[in-house]
């Protein structure tokens, strides 16, 4: 009667415990909403041409092999290495309009929470611990909470990383199994599993040196990790486009560093609070590894690995955060109290309470279609569009990076360019950049002077060029965009009188006047 009576308080406490804890991670989890919904998500221009993509796919059931989007690469061969993902979006936007895009990076925010979570909470049982550097995490990536392929890439690696630690730990291979179901279907999302399969190869290079070294410990064996290896590159075969995907990963990455302009692109500036967060991962992480008594080579050329590819590329300091926070958690010590503790029904809590808490966020943030349309139509040249198609406006066209991926989806026309900077070739990025700031040369741009339409923004260099050129006419106009037509009629000693531009289209036709 005393021991029933005794133990029954400390079993309320434990329950009382778990919900509480189920409470604080539902807001934990929910939280990276708001990072998500104060992005603005349908000013991403990037979504709009994957979201083109996949109407296409879901209108022929097919996948395109040769370029459709772009004049420059017409009939080309070309990969849409991005196609499930992009099939996953139109699936969004079909079903629920412009909330579906904030709904599936709102989804994949809330995901790869609780999978670092996860990460952090195996590595050290302190529930303080664990909410905190995951809350450090999220905030750190919150800038890439918006509608990509990367959000996949991040949850796949998260995953990856999970699985690798775990065995790494136990010595048991059965999760190591998942790894090449992971990588087919990531293959098919993103071109950054090659990021995954990287990770992986420093576990396998970790049991081959532990076999030579006594210094380094592996619970894995080489031959198991061999096998797993070669198990998850043959999964990354299971694509339409074969091994050639390997090469299209290549173009990016040896690309992607010459481009400089691309925000997303470029190196880490230390301009926000955010930057500096990554910065205090990196450096305690490193600071608890250079303590440690040990050679802990996985972890060590991990984080090598992590900062190289985060510092190199602001899209990709996903890598260090994930990466470091596991480094620096593993680490610490860990304290007697506030253990997890979450279990049974505490469990229905967490994800109920955690459903709820993202539907408020939307609720709060006032998002909803019509607001996410004005949105649009104050960011994106919305009304350009309209103009074109009532006016029945024909190209080629002439627009910049920035805008493409939007006129490939409101206009269904091929552009002169769009976010997939590799099918261009570095040289013509960085020329239609100089061009649309008017930059000396800008009257012989190719793709510029054989346009019949361009589509600028209002506050573009390159427009107070184009107002001057008599062989041009200012078709439209807001505060926005502006829309410049070939003239109708021009005499052909005007326009050879007003310079190269002008002189250049001579050898051209007129193009569709209004």
């Amino acid at each position: 009667m005393n021991r029933a009576a005794s133990t029954q308080p400390i079993e309320s406490r434990s329950r009382a415990l778990q919900w509480q804890q189920a409470v604080v991670m539902a807001i934990l989890y929910a939280t990276p909403v708001f990072f998500v919904l104060r992005l603005d998500e349908v000013d991403d221009t990037d979504v709009w041409w994957h979201l083109r993509i996949g109407q296409w796919i879901a209108q022929h059931g097919a996948i395109p092999h040769t370029e459709l989007f772009s004049t420059f690469g017409a009939g080309k061969p070309w990969a849409a290495y991005s196609w499930l993902f992009e099939l996953i979006i139109y699936f969004f936007f079909r079903k629920f309009g412009l909330i579906g895009i904030a709904i599936y990076s709102s989804a994949m925010a809330v995901a790869i929470t609780a999978v670092v979570h996860q990460i952090l909470r195996r590595l050290n049982s302190d529930f303080t611990v664990g909410v905190a550097i995951t809350f450090l995490a999220m905030y750190t990536m919150g800038r890439l909470f918006t509608p990509r392929p990367w959000l996949l890439t991040i949850l796949f690696f998260a995953l990856e990383l999970n699985i690798l630690i775990r065995a790494r730990q136990n010595g048991r291979i059965r999760g190591l199994f998942w790894l090449p179901v992971i990588f087919a279907v990531w293959t098919n999302i993103h071109i950054q599993f090659i990021d995954g399969l990287l990770v992986l190869g420093i576990v396998l290079a970790e049991s081959v040196c532990a076999t030579r070294l006594p210094a380094i410990k592996s619970k894995l064996q080489a031959r198991t990790m061999i096998g797993i290896f070669v198990a998850c590159i043959v999964a990354t075969l299971v694509n339409p486009y074969g091994w050639t995907i390997y090469k299209v990963a290549y173009d990016l990455v040896t690309q992607a560093a010459s481009l400089p302009q691309i925000m997303e692109l470029s190196a880490i500036s230390f301009r926000t609070l955010d930057d500096w967060c990554l910065l205090f991962i990196a450096l305690a992480a490193t600071a608890v590894l250079a303590r440690a008594r040990r050679i802990t080579f996985f972890e060590i050329v991990l984080l090598a690995f992590s900062i190289v590819v985060s510092f190199r590329s602001q899209r990709d300091i996903w890598v260090l955060t994930i990466a470091g926070s596991a480094i620096l958690v593993s680490n610490l010590a860990q304290g007697p109290t506030e253990q997890f503790s979450i279990r049974g029904p505490a469990v229905f809590i967490l994800v109920s309470a955690t459903a709820l808490c993202a539907v408020l966020a939307f609720v709060v943030m006032g998002v909803t279609n019509s607001g996410l349309q004005t949105k649009l139509e104050t960011d994106l040249p919305v009304q350009a569009v309209n103009a074109i198609k009532s006016k029945d406006w024909t190209g080629p066209i002439y627009n910049d990076y920035n805008w493409g991926g939007f006129l490939i989806w409101s206009l269904g026309r091929p552009v002169s360019m769009y976010g997939r900077n590799t099918d261009y070739g570095v040289e013509r990025v960085i020329r239609s950049f100089e061009t649309w700031d008017g930059a000396p040369g800008w009257d012989s741009d190719p793709d510029l002077v054989t346009a019949n339409l361009i589509i600028a923004q209002a506050q573009a260099p390159l427009v107070q060029l184009l107002r001057l050129q008599p062989c041009l006419q200012l078709a439209y106009e807001d505060q926005l965009a502006v829309v410049f037509i070939p003239r109708k009629e021009q005499a052909t000693q005007s326009r050879t009188a007003a310079g190269g531009f002008c002189a250049s289209r001579d050898k051209l036709s007129n193009g569709p006047a209004e």
